[in-house]
């Protein structure tokens, strides 16, 4: 094979690459079964108690972090920034 060869078949399989004919390796699929229900949390345990006198300064914090919101206070966003 010559150099000139060896250029058009790399060439060959870089474009293939591009358009996504590539080499595909064997992914796992999703499993299909039922779905895994999360343990119930105890809210009250010593730890959740722990960590709620690190991050909530009064009762009324307190309530709103364990989710008793006051009646007629707007849902807070969904995702990351909770406060």
């Amino acid at each position: 094979m010559t150099g000139v060869e060896r250029k058009c078949w790399a060439l060959a399989a870089l474009v293939a690459v591009a358009r996504g004919k590539g080499k595909k390796g064997k992914g796992r699929g999703k499993a299909r079964g039922k779905k895994q229900k999360k343990p119930e949390v105890d809210i009250l345990s010593p730890a959740a108690m722990l960590n709620l006198y690190y991050i909530s300064h009064n009762v009324a914090d307190c309530l709103h972090l364990r989710g008793f919101r006051w009646p007629g206070a707007p849902k807070g966003k969904k995702g990351r920034n909770k406060t």
